[in-house]
C-alpha cells in the first residue's frame, strides 16, 4: 500500500521523505490555509520534494468553472493531480478532465455508489473519508472494503485513497483489505513508526553495548 501525506507543511513533507517511505501528497484548502502561503507556491514547492503524485483542490462549484481551475493546477507541475468534490458538476468536470488527459482525485466520498459513479467519470483516484464515517456511527472501513470490490468486480483503473484517517488502526485495516493508498496526517505516520516495546528494546541495546569492554581492555 502506498502512503501519502495529508498535509501542506513543507518541513513535514521533507522530514517523512526523508524516511523513504513517502509516495505522495493529498492537500486541501483547510491544509493550506493553516500554512498561510500562496496556494500555487505551496503546491510547487511540495511537487518539488515529492516523487509522486500532489492532489491540489478545486473550490468552483460548476462544471465549466472546475475544468478551467483544474488547467490551471494541472500547469503548475505535472505531479499535480486535480481533487474534484464528488457532486453533479464535479463527476461532469471529471470526465471532462479525464479526456484531457488530467489526473482526478475524487473526494468527500462516502458511500460505495458514490466510489462507482467516480470511477465511471474517469477519476484517477478516490478517497473515501473513513474517519468522519466513524464519527457518526457509521464503519468507515466497511465501506472501504465494499469499494475496493466495486473496483475490482469492474476492472476500474482508479485507486482508493484512504482519506480522514485518524490512528494507524485505520491504516492497518487499510492495507489489511488492500487498499491501494491511505493519506495520514504526520501525528498518525509517526505514530506508525513507534512502538513501546521497539523503543524498551533499543534502550537494552544500548545499555549493553555501553557494558562491552573496549578492545584491549
Amino acid at each position: 500500500m502506498k502512503i501519502f501525506l495529508d498535509t501542506a507543511n513543507v518541513a513535514h513533507i521533507r522530514e517523512a521523505a526523508r524516511w523513504g517511505v513517502l509516495d505522495g501528497v493529498t492537500t486541501n484548502p483547510t491544509l493550506v490555509a493553516k500554512e498561510k502561503r500562496p496556494f500555487h507556491e505551496a503546491v510547487r514547492e511540495i511537487c518539488g520534494i515529492v516523487d509522486g503524485p500532489v492532489s491540489a483542490e478545486t473550490v468552483s462549484l460548476e462544471a465549466t468553472a472546475i475544468v478551467a481551475e483544474g488547467r490551471v493546477l494541472a500547469k503548475i507541475h505535472d505531479r499535480v493531480v486535480v481533487k474534484v468534490p464528488i457532486m453533479k458538476e464535479g463527476l461532469a468536470a471529471t470526465r471532462a478532465l479525464a479526456a484531457e488527459g488530467i489526473r482526478v482525485n475524487m473526494t468527500l466520498v462516502f458511500s460505495p455508489a458514490q466510489v462507482l459513479l467516480a470511477a465511471k467519470a474517469g477519476a484517477a483516484f478516490i478517497s473515501p473519508f473513513v474517519g468522519r464515517l466513524d464519527d457518526i456511527g457509521q464503519q468507515g472501513m466497511e465501506m472501504v472494503e465494499q469499494s475496493l470490490e466495486i473496483l475490482r468486480n469492474y476492472d476500474f483503473a482508479a485507486e482508493l485513497i484512504v482519506a480522514s484517517v485518524r490512528s494507524t488502526l485505520h491504516v492497518a485495516q487499510a492495507a489489511a483489505l488492500g487498499a491501494h493508498i491511505a493519506t495520514v496526517p504526520f501525528a498518525v505516520l509517526e505514530q506508525m513508526v513507534r512502538h513501546p516495546l521497539t523503543d524498551i528494546g533499543i534502550e537494552k541495546f544500548l545499555a549493553d553495548a555501553r557494558s562491552i569492554p573496549p578492545a584491549g581492555a
